[in-house]
């Protein structure tokens, strides 16, 4: 099942895409310069850089073809080839931003990362970079057929709506689910402390619920907890909070993050699994919480 792709106009994305080699087995445009933003000015879309994330089989080969047609989007980094640039692309989240790119007559940013490095993050959250990037709603320019990759998009946002159930009481809102999957990936970001706006996360959701929508229906119709009335744009969800239901949806979290929550609540030098550690978190009021600070 590929990600639905948003219907609004692409062109100027795929005039974009059209400057880079084509070999992507994902490219995807996100951020206000795509999605307005409760706060941010009508003219978002002309005034903002629009970011760009694109997704390679073979990231030597792709960098070393983007050199030949675009060596002057590259810093003094290109001096010393692909394989250099690939080697400092494999650091932190496994991702090589070029920025303050003119293109088209835009600004852009583009990040590009390995095929294998966005799937490992999809289905195990190990940065949650670009991960948490694709649990809000993004533009899709182009998508191969990638089975693995398609199977780990779909991964990514089950994920997310796990999570969220967690964190969230036993009633809530559409909305309320929106903005706790929309503050996943915000959760541990210092820049949301340092600098940036705390109300980041409201502003993505509260102009974009349509998007929001169309990203998870499929995944809260199929949820038997929930009662999705399509038709109203209602949500109707009734979380199972026992312990049984809460060790189910821990043991369906992504692997960095049950390895996280462990880490919180298992004292140093005590050799217990994972499966015995979260049963202990199902049954903590604080669960949560724990999963919250995981």
């Amino acid at each position: 099942m590929a990600l639905p792709v948003l219907s609004s106009s692409a062109v100027k994305f795929r005039r974009v895409l059209a400057h880079f080699p084509q070999e992507l087995s994902l490219a995807f445009a996100y951020g206000s310069g795509v999605f307005r933003q409760a706060g941010a000015a009508a003219e978002h879309g002309e005034n903002n850089m629009l970011d760009f994330v694109f997704a390679v089989d073979d990231s030597v080969t792709w960098h070393m073809m983007n050199l030949s047609k675009n060596r002057s989007h590259y810093s003094f980094l290109k001096l010393f080839g692909p394989k250099q640039i690939t080697s400092i692309q494999s650091y932190g989240a496994g991702i090589y931003y070029n920025t303050l790119v003119p293109c088209n007559g835009m600004m852009i940013k583009y990040g590009v990362i390995s095929t294998d490095t966005l799937i490992d993050d999809l289905f195990h959250w190990k940065t949650l970079y670009v991960a948490g990037r694709l649990q809000k709603p993004v533009k899709i320019l182009t998508q191969n057929e990638n089975s693995k990759l398609q199977a780990a998009l779909v991964s990514n946002l089950k994920s997310a709506v796990t999570a969220a159930f967690l964190m969230l009481p036993e009633s809530f809102s559409e909305e309320d689910l929106y903005m706790q999957i929309a503050g996943l990936s915000y959760s541990g970001d210092f820049r949301m402390i340092i600098g940036e706006d705390r109300s980041k996360v409201q502003n993505i959701v509260k102009l974009n619920i349509p998007h929001f929508q169309k990203l998870y229906s499929n995944i809260l119709q199929d949820c038997p907890q929930v009662v999705y009335k399509h038709h109203l744009g209602r949500l109707e969800a009734s979380i199972d909070k026992s312990p049984e239901g809460q060790f189910t949806q821990l043991m369906a979290l992504p692997k960095t993050l049950q390895q996280k929550i462990t880490s919180l609540v298992n004292p140093p030098g005590k050799n217990r699994d994972v499966e015995e550690i979260l049963l202990q978190v199902a049954h903590d009021p604080d669960c949560g919480f724990l999963v919250h600070q995981g």
